[in-house]
């Protein structure tokens, strides 16, 4: 019997170690570093976060077993994987391949892509004198070849896998950042082409189809089209299934710093649920966001004032209780509304160094998967 609701959680993989990574900050070189290293930036701050568990390998499988169960036994359904893959090649990959893939227990938790097509900057941590202008370290856009180099992988390496996620069937696959998309390709109707290709590598493979999903952060036009009037009506073009968020501060900005409250943000952000619904045909899979706070990518010694992100105002007063709420609001949306399937995400399994993961500190222990638990079990 299918589940009523389909709770998918943003995974984060940079707590394991990666070849690029050592060879910019060092041998042994995960995002951890940053955490063990974050102090308080101004009164009140709740700095540093520790994890319950420790600062574990991800990459390893038994590590990842303890995730996949304590993510299971509380109401989730998928781990959403940002996914990298550059023009030249991949990125924080042992996470999925060598982690959740070689857990014994994977059966319990199916698995999706989102594949995060930004720029990848050096912040890791940020110095406030470069906070206008970081260095660019991958451009997110790729070539058209790379775009089916890395869709073929898709195909044969994660569709193929059982626990892949299906939305009626159809393998479910979401995209960052379009414009970088369509810049790379070459344009509207390359880039149609292109997704056009790779449903058709989908279909091949035995599914009945794609399940193509844009997160609509980023969702703009090329300087100078004029083709396109709005983000539907591009949507509509590229042929896509369904719309989502990645986190809520991409639509609801934060307009107190250095704290923003919590249950402001909650209350615009489920207002934006219903403005999203009705602007787009195509069906929006809304966002519950536990966090955040980015300052840990920020460098400590430096004074810490607005200056863009990573030095941009922290969410405060998200407890575990604050979240229940937030959690609340969206089952009431998801009851409520016309149609659609009742699917929504979560922001994050482990966004650290952004303040927003579900896994369990030592402060408030495994309280926000109960929460999640307390709503939808």
């Amino acid at each position: 019997m299918a589940k009523e609701y389909q709770i998918g959680v943003y995974y984060f993989p940079n707590y394991h170690v990666d070849p690029r990574n050592e060879r910019l900050y060092g041998k042994g070189w995960t995002e951890w570093e940053l955490m063990k290293r974050a102090v308080p930036r101004f009164a009140g701050h709740r700095q540093p976060r520790v994890p319950l568990w420790g600062y574990e390998d991800e990459a390893d499988p038994v590590v990842f077993a303890k995730k996949i169960d304590a993510a299971a036994d509380h109401a989730i359904d998928c781990f959403l994987f940002d996914w990298y893959w550059y023009n030249d090649g991949p990125f924080l990959n042992r996470c999925l391949e060598e982690g959740y893939l070689k857990a014994a227990n994977r059966d319990r938790l199916q698995f999706a892509l989102m594949w995060a097509i930004h720029n990848w900057i050096d912040i890791f941590p940020l110095k406030r004198s470069q906070a206008k202008s970081p260095t660019l370290l991958y451009p997110g856009a790729v070539t058209a070849e790379t775009f089916d180099t890395l869709t073929d992988y898709i195909v044969e390496h994660y569709f193929s896998q059982p626990t892949y996620w299906k939305i009626d069937g159809c393998p479910y696959f979401s995209i960052y950042e379009l414009f970088l998309l369509i810049s790379g390709l070459g344009g509207l109707e390359p880039t149609r082409q292109a997704l056009e290709r790779f449903r058709r590598k989908t279909q091949a493979a035995g599914f009945p189809d794609l399940h193509l999903n844009a997160i609509v952060w980023g969702v703009q036009l090329l300087p100078g089209e004029q083709t396109l009037k709005n983000p539907q009506e591009l949507l509509k073009a590229l042929g896509f299934d369904s719309v989502t968020s990645y986190v809520w501060i991409h639509h609801v900005p934060m307009p107190n710093f250095p704290v923003t409250d919590y249950q402001e943000i909650r209350e615009k952000s489920r207002a934006y649920w219903s403005e999203a619904d009705q602007q787009f045909d195509l069906p929006y899979y809304p966002n519950v966001t536990m966090g955040w706070d980015s300052s840990p990518r920020t460098t400590q010694s430096d004074v810490f004032d607005e200056l863009g992100y990573p030095f941009i105002p922290t969410l405060g007063g998200n407890t575990p209780e604050a979240f229940q709420q937030a959690l609340q609001d969206v089952k009431h949306f998801l009851d409520y509304r016309a149609s659609g399937a009742k699917i929504f995400n979560i922001n994050a399994w482990n966004e650290w160094t952004e303040g927003s993961y579900l896994e369990p500190d030592t402060d408030y222990g495994m309280g926000y998967l109960e929460a999640i638990k307390n709503v939808f079990s």
